[in-house]
C-alpha cells in the first residue's frame, strides 16, 4: 500500500490538513499501516490534488498562515476503493530488538534482560494506545483490526514473557568461537 492510499483512506474518514494527516499517518492510529514520512505526506497529497482525487481549501486563521484543509472527491473514493481492492503485498516487520535477541549469544546477561523488559513495555505501551483507540471507537472494522492487533500482542508478550530464560541464560561466546570475520 502506498502513501498515496493512506491519505486516501485519512480522507475517507473526514476532511483533514495535511499536518493532521502527517501526525495520524507517523503517530496516530493510521501508523501502523504504511511508513509514511513527514517527506512523503505533502507531495502525495499534490499528485493527489492535481490528479482530481482531493480538492483543497484555505482555512484562514487568527495571526497564523492559512491552513490547507483537503477533501477526497468521488473520484478520490472510487481511486480508494480500487486501490483496496488489489491484493496486499505482504506485511513488512522490522525489529531491532530481535537483532538484539539474534545475537544474544554475544552479549552479557544484563543486555538481553535489559532488550526484553524494554520490548515488553513497549509492547505494553502501544497495547495501551490501542485499547484508548477502541474506547473511543464504533466502527466495527476498526475495531476488528484493533482486536487483531491485541492478539497479537498478547502473544508477543506471552511468549517474551515465558521464553525470556532461553535466551538469558546463554553464555557469551568469546572471540575465539565466532566465524572469522571477512577481511
Amino acid at each position: 500500500m502506498s502513501v498515496r492510499t493512506l491519505c486516501l483512506a485519512i480522507l475517507n474518514f473526514g476532511d483533514a490538513t495535511g499536518y493532521e494527516i502527517r501526525k495520524l499517518s507517523t503517530e496516530g492510529r493510521y501508523s501502523y499501516f504504511v511508513d509514511a514520512s513527514f517527506g512523503s505526506i505533502y507531495p502525495a497529497l499534490a499528485r493527489l490534488e492535481s490528479d482530481g482525487l482531493v480538492t483543497v481549501r484555505e482555512e484562514a486563521q487568527s495571526g497564523k498562515p492559512s491552513r490547507k484543509i483537503y477533501s477526497i472527491t468521488e473520484a478520490g473514493r472510487e481511486a480508494f476503493v480500487e486501490a483496496l481492492s488489489e491484493t496486499p503485498a505482504p506485511d513488512t516487520f522490522r525489529s531491532p530488538f530481535l537483532l538484539v535477541a539474534m545475537c544474544a549469544d554475544l552479549v552479557d546477561t544484563q543486555t538481553i534482560r535489559a532488550a526484553i523488559d524494554h520490548r515488553l513495555q513497549n509492547l505494553h505501551e502501544e497495547f495501551a494506545k490501542l485499547d484508548g483507540i477502541a474506547e473511543e471507537c464504533s466502527h466495527a472494522p476498526t475495531k476488528f483490526i484493533l482486536d487483531y492487533g491485541r492478539h497479537c500482542m498478547r502473544q508477543d508478550i506471552a511468549f517474551l514473557t515465558e521464553n525470556r530464560a532461553r535466551i538469558e541464560t546463554l553464555e557469551p561466546h568469546t572471540a575465539a568461537d565466532l566465524p572469522a570475520a571477512a577481511e
